[in-house]
Protein backbone atom coordinates (compact mmCIF):
# COMPACT_ATOMS: atom_id res chain seq x y z
CA UNK A 1 0.00 0.00 0.00
CA UNK A 2 2.73 2.31 0.98
CA UNK A 3 4.83 1.64 -2.12
CA UNK A 4 1.22 2.45 -4.07
CA UNK A 5 0.68 5.23 -2.86
CA UNK A 6 4.44 6.76 -3.37
CA UNK A 7 4.37 5.49 -6.93
CA UNK A 8 0.69 7.64 -7.25
CA UNK A 9 2.53 10.75 -5.48
CA UNK A 10 5.38 10.27 -7.91
CA UNK A 11 3.45 10.30 -11.17
CA UNK A 12 1.06 13.25 -10.08
CA UNK A 13 3.64 15.47 -8.08
CA UNK A 14 4.30 18.79 -10.10
CA UNK A 15 7.89 18.80 -8.71
CA UNK A 16 8.91 15.32 -10.58
CA UNK A 17 6.88 15.53 -13.40
CA UNK A 18 9.26 15.64 -16.40
CA UNK A 19 12.38 15.82 -14.05
CA UNK A 20 15.25 13.90 -15.77
CA UNK A 21 17.10 13.31 -12.53
CA UNK A 22 14.43 12.47 -10.49
CA UNK A 23 13.29 9.61 -12.89
CA UNK A 24 17.06 8.76 -13.74
CA UNK A 25 17.65 8.21 -10.00
CA UNK A 26 14.72 5.91 -9.53
CA UNK A 27 14.90 3.84 -12.65
CA UNK A 28 18.57 3.27 -11.54
CA UNK A 29 17.17 2.94 -8.21
CA UNK A 30 14.64 0.04 -8.99
CA UNK A 31 16.15 -1.91 -11.48
CA UNK A 32 19.88 -2.47 -9.28
CA UNK A 33 18.08 -3.62 -6.55
CA UNK A 34 15.94 -5.90 -8.26
CA UNK A 35 19.25 -7.43 -10.06
CA UNK A 36 20.38 -7.36 -6.49
CA UNK A 37 17.87 -9.39 -5.14
CA UNK A 38 17.58 -11.90 -8.05
CA UNK A 39 21.33 -12.20 -8.25
CA UNK A 40 20.93 -12.72 -12.26
CA UNK A 41 24.17 -10.44 -11.94
CA UNK A 42 26.98 -10.36 -9.23
CA UNK A 43 25.52 -7.72 -6.70
CA UNK A 44 28.89 -5.54 -6.76
CA UNK A 45 28.84 -5.39 -10.41
CA UNK A 46 25.77 -4.38 -10.30
CA UNK A 47 25.83 -1.97 -7.50
CA UNK A 48 29.33 -0.53 -9.06
CA UNK A 49 27.72 0.19 -12.36
CA UNK A 50 24.65 1.57 -11.07
CA UNK A 51 26.67 4.00 -9.00
CA UNK A 52 28.84 4.96 -12.24
CA UNK A 53 25.61 5.40 -13.98
CA UNK A 54 24.52 8.16 -10.98
CA UNK A 55 27.85 10.17 -11.68
CA UNK A 56 27.52 10.45 -15.60
CA UNK A 57 23.63 10.93 -15.76
CA UNK A 58 24.86 14.02 -13.08
CA UNK A 59 22.87 12.95 -11.13
CA UNK A 60 24.80 13.12 -8.37
CA UNK A 61 28.16 15.11 -8.77
CA UNK A 62 31.86 13.08 -7.94
CA UNK A 63 32.21 15.89 -5.35
CA UNK A 64 28.78 14.68 -3.47
CA UNK A 65 29.42 10.67 -3.64
CA UNK A 66 33.03 11.07 -3.12
CA UNK A 67 32.78 13.79 0.21
CA UNK A 68 29.03 14.76 1.13
CA UNK A 69 28.61 12.38 4.30
CA UNK A 70 24.62 12.88 3.62
CA UNK A 71 24.42 11.98 0.07
CA UNK A 72 28.14 9.71 -0.58
CA UNK A 73 29.78 7.02 0.15
CA UNK A 74 30.34 6.15 4.01
CA UNK A 75 33.80 6.20 4.31
CA UNK A 76 33.52 5.54 8.51
CA UNK A 77 31.60 2.12 7.56
CA UNK A 78 33.96 1.51 4.64
CA UNK A 79 37.26 2.08 6.97
CA UNK A 80 36.03 -0.37 9.73
CA UNK A 81 35.48 -2.89 7.59
CA UNK A 82 38.73 -2.93 5.66
CA UNK A 83 40.52 -2.70 9.09
CA UNK A 84 38.74 -5.43 11.23
CA UNK A 85 39.13 -7.68 7.88
CA UNK A 86 43.16 -6.80 8.00
CA UNK A 87 43.01 -7.81 11.76
CA UNK A 88 41.27 -10.80 11.16
CA UNK A 89 43.48 -12.21 8.14
CA UNK A 90 46.68 -11.39 10.17
CA UNK A 91 44.92 -13.50 13.03
CA UNK A 92 43.71 -16.70 10.80
CA UNK A 93 46.90 -18.03 10.23
CA UNK A 94 48.05 -18.50 14.11
CA UNK A 95 45.26 -21.36 14.35
CA UNK A 96 43.91 -19.57 17.43
CA UNK A 97 39.95 -20.41 15.52
CA UNK A 98 40.89 -23.55 14.91
CA UNK A 99 42.54 -24.22 18.94
CA UNK A 100 38.78 -22.44 19.70
CA UNK A 101 36.48 -25.41 18.17
CA UNK A 102 38.71 -28.19 18.92
CA UNK A 103 38.82 -26.70 22.97
CA UNK A 104 34.58 -26.68 22.59
CA UNK A 105 34.30 -29.87 21.07
CA UNK A 106 36.72 -31.40 24.04
CA UNK A 107 35.13 -29.24 26.63
CA UNK A 108 31.65 -31.18 25.26
CA UNK A 109 33.52 -33.90 26.42
CA UNK A 110 32.35 -36.25 22.75
CA UNK A 111 27.96 -35.61 23.48
CA UNK A 112 26.94 -34.27 20.02
CA UNK A 113 24.70 -31.98 21.28
CA UNK A 114 26.79 -30.31 24.12
CA UNK A 115 29.14 -29.81 21.94
CA UNK A 116 26.41 -28.06 19.37
CA UNK A 117 25.82 -26.10 21.88
CA UNK A 118 28.82 -24.63 23.12
CA UNK A 119 30.09 -24.56 19.42
CA UNK A 120 27.28 -22.11 18.83
CA UNK A 121 27.71 -19.57 21.96
CA UNK A 122 31.02 -19.44 20.84
CA UNK A 123 30.08 -18.06 17.47
CA UNK A 124 27.79 -15.88 18.88
CA UNK A 125 30.21 -14.37 21.16
CA UNK A 126 32.55 -13.92 18.36
CA UNK A 127 30.56 -12.95 16.04
CA UNK A 128 29.81 -9.93 18.66
CA UNK A 129 33.58 -9.22 18.74
CA UNK A 130 34.55 -10.24 14.97
CA UNK A 131 31.86 -9.90 12.90
CA UNK A 132 29.10 -13.01 11.45
CA UNK A 133 30.62 -13.46 8.30
CA UNK A 134 34.28 -13.53 9.69
CA UNK A 135 33.12 -15.90 12.26
CA UNK A 136 31.85 -18.63 10.16
CA UNK A 137 34.18 -18.86 7.80
CA UNK A 138 36.60 -19.79 10.71
CA UNK A 139 34.22 -21.97 12.49
CA UNK A 140 32.17 -23.50 9.80
CA UNK A 141 35.38 -26.10 8.60
CA UNK A 142 36.50 -27.28 11.99
CA UNK A 143 32.71 -28.10 12.58
CA UNK A 144 32.67 -30.42 9.50
CA UNK A 145 35.96 -31.93 10.70
CA UNK A 146 34.06 -32.18 14.07
CA UNK A 147 31.11 -34.12 13.13
CA UNK A 148 32.65 -36.41 10.73
CA UNK A 149 34.77 -37.38 13.94
CA UNK A 150 31.66 -37.80 15.55
CA UNK A 151 29.95 -39.48 12.76
CA UNK A 152 27.06 -37.21 13.35
CA UNK A 153 25.24 -34.85 9.88
CA UNK A 154 26.89 -31.54 10.32
CA UNK A 155 23.55 -29.61 8.82
CA UNK A 156 22.03 -28.96 12.05
CA UNK A 157 25.52 -27.62 13.61
CA UNK A 158 26.27 -25.19 10.77
CA UNK A 159 22.40 -23.82 10.83
CA UNK A 160 22.54 -23.27 14.27
CA UNK A 161 25.90 -21.44 13.90
CA UNK A 162 24.48 -19.51 10.77
CA UNK A 163 22.04 -18.38 13.15
CA UNK A 164 24.13 -17.75 16.39
CA UNK A 165 26.03 -15.75 14.02
CA UNK A 166 23.31 -13.71 12.87
CA UNK A 167 21.95 -13.09 16.87
CA UNK A 168 25.35 -12.48 18.19
CA UNK A 169 25.90 -9.78 15.87
CA UNK A 170 23.53 -8.09 16.86
CA UNK A 171 25.07 -7.37 19.95
CA UNK A 172 27.66 -5.08 19.15
CA UNK A 173 28.51 -2.12 16.50
CA UNK A 174 30.94 -4.16 14.90
CA UNK A 175 28.69 -7.72 15.09
CA UNK A 176 26.97 -7.29 11.81
CA UNK A 177 27.18 -4.84 8.65
CA UNK A 178 23.94 -3.45 8.92
CA UNK A 179 24.91 -2.30 12.91
CA UNK A 180 27.78 -0.38 11.58
CA UNK A 181 25.88 1.55 8.87
CA UNK A 182 22.97 2.31 11.58
CA UNK A 183 25.80 3.33 14.07
CA UNK A 184 27.32 5.32 11.49
CA UNK A 185 23.99 7.31 9.95
CA UNK A 186 22.83 7.65 13.47
CA UNK A 187 25.76 8.48 15.05
CA UNK A 188 25.57 5.61 18.02
CA UNK A 189 28.76 4.56 20.04
CA UNK A 190 29.84 1.01 20.33
CA UNK A 191 28.59 1.41 24.30
CA UNK A 192 25.01 2.27 22.66
CA UNK A 193 24.60 -0.90 21.12
CA UNK A 194 26.25 -2.89 24.51
CA UNK A 195 23.49 -1.18 27.04
CA UNK A 196 19.99 -1.12 24.27
CA UNK A 197 20.96 -4.83 22.09
CA UNK A 198 23.64 -6.85 24.24
CA UNK A 199 20.60 -7.52 27.11
CA UNK A 200 17.82 -8.98 24.66
CA UNK A 201 20.69 -10.91 22.74
CA UNK A 202 21.74 -12.96 25.76
CA UNK A 203 17.68 -13.63 26.71
CA UNK A 204 17.71 -14.74 22.83
CA UNK A 205 21.02 -17.20 22.97
CA UNK A 206 19.39 -18.57 25.83
CA UNK A 207 16.22 -19.47 24.17
CA UNK A 208 18.31 -20.66 21.35
CA UNK A 209 20.32 -23.26 23.86
CA UNK A 210 16.89 -24.62 25.06
CA UNK A 211 15.51 -25.22 21.57
CA UNK A 212 18.47 -27.10 21.10
CA UNK A 213 18.42 -29.26 23.40
CA UNK A 214 14.64 -29.85 22.99
CA UNK A 215 15.21 -30.23 19.63
CA UNK A 216 18.11 -31.96 19.30
CA UNK A 217 18.90 -34.03 22.20
CA UNK A 218 16.96 -37.65 20.68
CA UNK A 219 18.00 -36.85 17.28
CA UNK A 220 21.99 -36.85 17.92
CA UNK A 221 23.51 -39.75 18.65
CA UNK A 222 27.69 -40.93 18.62
CA UNK A 223 29.53 -44.35 19.76
CA UNK A 224 32.03 -44.50 22.72
CA UNK A 225 34.72 -44.75 19.95
CA UNK A 226 34.13 -41.83 17.90
CA UNK A 227 33.63 -39.63 20.78
CA UNK A 228 37.12 -40.76 21.88
CA UNK A 229 38.39 -39.56 18.62
CA UNK A 230 37.15 -36.33 19.87
CA UNK A 231 38.93 -36.07 22.98
CA UNK A 232 42.40 -37.36 22.07
CA UNK A 233 42.40 -33.84 19.71
CA UNK A 234 45.20 -31.65 20.81
CA UNK A 235 44.05 -28.01 20.51
CA UNK A 236 47.39 -26.96 21.51
CA UNK A 237 48.66 -28.52 17.73
CA UNK A 238 46.17 -26.04 16.16
CA UNK A 239 48.25 -23.24 17.52
CA UNK A 240 51.29 -22.61 14.20
CA UNK A 241 52.68 -19.13 15.39
CA UNK A 242 52.06 -18.44 19.59
CA UNK A 243 53.82 -15.30 19.46
CA UNK A 244 52.31 -13.91 16.25
CA UNK A 245 48.96 -15.13 18.79
CA UNK A 246 49.87 -12.91 21.45
CA UNK A 247 50.33 -9.80 19.52
CA UNK A 248 47.20 -10.21 17.48
CA UNK A 249 45.26 -11.12 20.95
CA UNK A 250 46.71 -7.86 22.38
CA UNK A 251 45.94 -5.75 19.45
CA UNK A 252 42.11 -6.62 19.18
CA UNK A 253 41.94 -6.26 23.01
CA UNK A 254 43.06 -2.88 22.70
CA UNK A 255 40.59 -1.97 19.66
CA UNK A 256 37.42 -3.41 21.52
CA UNK A 257 38.59 -1.43 24.42
CA UNK A 258 38.95 1.97 21.54
CA UNK A 259 35.20 1.00 20.36
CA UNK A 260 34.07 0.78 24.04
CA UNK A 261 35.86 4.71 24.92
CA UNK A 262 35.70 6.14 21.34
CA UNK A 263 32.90 8.47 22.41
CA UNK A 264 34.78 9.55 25.44
CA UNK A 265 37.91 9.69 23.66
CA UNK A 266 35.85 11.44 20.33
CA UNK A 267 37.39 8.90 17.75
CA UNK A 268 35.00 7.02 15.40
CA UNK A 269 35.47 3.46 15.06
CA UNK A 270 37.05 3.44 11.85
CA UNK A 271 40.16 5.80 13.37
CA UNK A 272 40.28 2.87 16.07
CA UNK A 273 40.11 -0.14 13.86
CA UNK A 274 42.42 1.57 11.34
CA UNK A 275 44.87 2.26 13.97
CA UNK A 276 44.45 -1.74 14.95
CA UNK A 277 45.19 -2.79 11.82
CA UNK A 278 47.91 -0.40 11.20
CA UNK A 279 49.80 -1.51 14.78
CA UNK A 280 49.02 -4.87 13.62
CA UNK A 281 50.88 -4.91 10.26
CA UNK A 282 53.86 -3.14 12.44
CA UNK A 283 54.01 -5.87 14.60
CA UNK A 284 53.61 -8.85 12.25
CA UNK A 285 56.80 -7.72 10.89
CA UNK A 286 55.88 -8.90 6.91
CA UNK A 287 58.08 -7.09 4.95
CA UNK A 288 55.62 -7.81 2.09
CA UNK A 289 52.07 -6.66 3.35
CA UNK A 290 50.51 -7.61 -0.44
CA UNK A 291 48.29 -11.11 0.90
CA UNK A 292 47.40 -9.83 3.80
CA UNK A 293 45.92 -6.91 1.67
CA UNK A 294 44.74 -9.67 -1.27
CA UNK A 295 42.49 -11.31 1.31
CA UNK A 296 40.35 -8.25 1.82
CA UNK A 297 36.82 -9.09 1.06
CA UNK A 298 37.38 -6.35 -1.64
CA UNK A 299 34.20 -7.16 -3.39
CA UNK A 300 31.80 -6.58 -0.37
CA UNK A 301 33.91 -3.34 -0.06
CA UNK A 302 32.94 -2.23 -3.22
CA UNK A 303 29.48 -3.15 -2.81
CA UNK A 304 29.18 -1.07 -0.07
CA UNK A 305 30.37 1.84 -2.20
CA UNK A 306 28.78 1.43 -4.70
CA UNK A 307 25.31 0.81 -2.38
CA UNK A 308 26.12 4.14 -0.92
CA UNK A 309 26.39 6.24 -4.14
CA UNK A 310 23.09 4.57 -5.11
CA UNK A 311 20.94 5.36 -2.08
CA UNK A 312 22.91 8.67 -2.16
CA UNK A 313 21.05 9.83 -5.35
CA UNK A 314 17.49 9.09 -4.37
CA UNK A 315 17.93 10.84 -1.37
CA UNK A 316 18.95 13.62 -3.42
CA UNK A 317 15.77 13.94 -5.88
CA UNK A 318 13.53 13.59 -3.22
CA UNK A 319 12.34 9.44 -3.32
CA UNK A 320 13.33 8.61 -0.03
CA UNK A 321 11.49 12.00 1.39
CA UNK A 322 8.56 11.24 -0.39
CA UNK A 323 8.08 7.49 1.67
CA UNK A 324 9.04 8.93 4.95
CA UNK A 325 6.16 11.41 4.11
CA UNK A 326 3.72 8.24 3.53
CA UNK A 327 5.38 6.15 6.35
CA UNK A 328 4.40 8.71 8.57
CA UNK A 329 0.81 9.03 6.89
CA UNK A 330 0.36 5.36 7.95
CA UNK A 331 1.46 5.48 11.60
CA UNK A 332 -0.37 9.28 12.25
CA UNK A 333 3.33 9.99 13.65
CA UNK A 334 2.83 7.28 16.61
CA UNK A 335 6.36 6.36 17.23
CA UNK A 336 5.47 3.10 18.99
CA UNK A 337 3.91 1.90 15.52
CA UNK A 338 6.25 3.11 13.56
CA UNK A 339 8.67 1.02 15.62
CA UNK A 340 6.96 -1.93 15.63
CA UNK A 341 6.36 -1.91 11.79
CA UNK A 342 10.15 -1.02 11.17
CA UNK A 343 11.26 -4.33 13.29
CA UNK A 344 8.90 -6.61 11.62
CA UNK A 345 9.22 -4.82 7.96
CA UNK A 346 12.85 -5.21 8.37
CA UNK A 347 12.38 -9.16 9.41
CA UNK A 348 10.40 -9.97 6.81
CA UNK A 349 12.34 -8.09 4.14
CA UNK A 350 15.72 -8.66 5.52
CA UNK A 351 14.58 -12.53 4.75
CA UNK A 352 14.11 -12.03 1.11
CA UNK A 353 16.61 -9.07 0.19
CA UNK A 354 20.41 -8.91 1.46
CA UNK A 355 20.04 -6.83 4.84
CA UNK A 356 22.82 -4.76 3.82
CA UNK A 357 20.97 -3.00 0.62
CA UNK A 358 17.86 -3.11 2.87
CA UNK A 359 19.64 -0.83 5.77
CA UNK A 360 21.19 1.57 3.54
CA UNK A 361 17.92 3.08 1.87
CA UNK A 362 16.28 2.43 5.53
CA UNK A 363 18.73 4.93 7.29
CA UNK A 364 17.78 8.21 4.85
CA UNK A 365 13.99 6.91 5.40
CA UNK A 366 14.15 7.50 8.96
CA UNK A 367 16.43 10.63 9.29
CA UNK A 368 13.87 11.99 6.82
CA UNK A 369 10.86 10.81 9.19
CA UNK A 370 12.46 12.63 12.21
CA UNK A 371 13.22 15.65 10.02
CA UNK A 372 9.40 16.07 9.29
CA UNK A 373 8.40 15.16 12.75
CA UNK A 374 10.80 17.46 14.69
CA UNK A 375 11.52 20.00 12.20
CA UNK A 376 13.58 22.66 14.56
CA UNK A 377 16.17 19.87 15.63
CA UNK A 378 19.24 18.97 13.66
CA UNK A 379 22.29 16.86 13.87
CA UNK A 380 22.91 14.41 17.33
CA UNK A 381 19.65 16.16 19.09
CA UNK A 382 17.45 15.14 16.12
CA UNK A 383 19.22 11.84 15.89
CA UNK A 384 19.35 11.07 19.41
CA UNK A 385 15.86 12.14 19.93
CA UNK A 386 14.44 10.28 22.61
CA UNK A 387 11.27 9.12 20.72
CA UNK A 388 13.46 8.21 17.91
CA UNK A 389 16.15 5.85 19.31
CA UNK A 390 13.35 2.53 19.88
CA UNK A 391 12.88 3.37 15.85
CA UNK A 392 16.85 2.70 15.04
CA UNK A 393 17.20 -0.18 17.48
CA UNK A 394 14.19 -1.90 15.85
CA UNK A 395 15.69 -1.38 12.68
CA UNK A 396 18.94 -2.84 13.95
CA UNK A 397 17.34 -6.46 15.38
CA UNK A 398 15.11 -6.45 12.36
CA UNK A 399 17.47 -6.00 9.48
CA UNK A 400 20.09 -8.55 11.41
CA UNK A 401 17.70 -10.81 12.95
CA UNK A 402 15.73 -11.44 9.69
CA UNK A 403 18.50 -12.62 8.17
CA UNK A 404 17.73 -16.14 10.14
CA UNK A 405 14.20 -16.46 7.68
CA UNK A 406 15.83 -17.79 4.61
CA UNK A 407 19.40 -19.30 3.23
CA UNK A 408 20.16 -15.50 1.31
CA UNK A 409 19.07 -13.33 4.13
CA UNK A 410 22.33 -12.86 5.60
CA UNK A 411 25.81 -13.16 3.82
CA UNK A 412 26.47 -15.30 6.72
CA UNK A 413 24.13 -17.78 5.95
CA UNK A 414 25.24 -18.00 1.85
CA UNK A 415 28.51 -18.88 3.40
CA UNK A 416 27.80 -21.60 5.22
CA UNK A 417 25.59 -22.92 2.43
CA UNK A 418 28.54 -22.59 0.32
CA UNK A 419 31.02 -24.39 2.33
CA UNK A 420 28.87 -27.18 3.03
CA UNK A 421 28.50 -27.65 -0.61
CA UNK A 422 31.96 -27.69 -1.09
CA UNK A 423 32.54 -30.51 2.11
CA UNK A 424 29.64 -32.47 0.04
CA UNK A 425 26.56 -31.71 2.67
CA UNK A 426 24.64 -29.79 0.55
CA UNK A 427 21.78 -27.49 2.65
CA UNK A 428 18.64 -26.85 0.61
CA UNK A 429 17.06 -23.87 0.33
CA UNK A 430 14.18 -25.37 2.55
CA UNK A 431 15.86 -27.11 4.81
CA UNK A 432 17.62 -24.16 6.29
CA UNK A 433 13.55 -22.35 6.00
CA UNK A 434 12.42 -25.46 8.55
CA UNK A 435 15.43 -24.78 10.90
CA UNK A 436 16.10 -20.56 10.44
CA UNK A 437 12.31 -18.99 10.06
CA UNK A 438 10.96 -20.37 13.01
CA UNK A 439 14.01 -18.86 15.19
CA UNK A 440 13.69 -15.92 13.04
CA UNK A 441 9.67 -15.51 14.24
CA UNK A 442 10.98 -16.23 17.92
CA UNK A 443 13.32 -13.90 18.29
CA UNK A 444 12.09 -10.72 16.41
CA UNK A 445 8.97 -11.73 18.93
CA UNK A 446 11.30 -11.63 21.82
CA UNK A 447 12.68 -8.28 20.34
CA UNK A 448 8.91 -7.05 20.02
CA UNK A 449 8.40 -7.81 23.89
CA UNK A 450 11.51 -6.05 24.72
CA UNK A 451 11.23 -2.41 22.56
CA UNK A 452 7.46 -2.57 23.96
CA UNK A 453 8.35 -2.96 27.64
CA UNK A 454 12.09 -1.43 27.71
CA UNK A 455 10.96 1.59 25.87
CA UNK A 456 7.34 2.20 26.14
CA UNK A 457 6.32 0.64 29.25
CA UNK A 458 8.76 0.92 31.71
Amino acid sequence: MLILTVMNQMASHELVSGNFDFWAAVVIFVIAYVLIISEKVHKTVTAIFAASLMLILRVLTQHEAFHMESLGVDWNVIFVLISMMIIINIMRPTGVFEYIAIKSARLGRGEPVRIMIILTVVTAVLSALLDNVTTVLLIAPVTILITDALGVDPVPYLIMEAAASNIGGTATLIGDPPNIMIASKAHLSFMDFIIHLTPVVVIMMAVLVLLIKIVFSRRLHTTDEQRQTILDMNEDKAIKDPVMLRKSVFVLALVLVGFIFHGVLKYEPATVALFGAGLLMLLSNTKNPHHILAEIEWPVIFFFIGLFIIVGGVVKVGLIKMMSTEALALTHGNMFKTSMIVLWFSAVASAIVDNIPYTAAMNPLIVNMAEQLWPGLHGIELLHHKELMPVWWSLALGACLGGNGSAIGASANVIVLGMAERAGRKITFFRFFIYGFPIMLLTVLISNLYIWLRYYVL
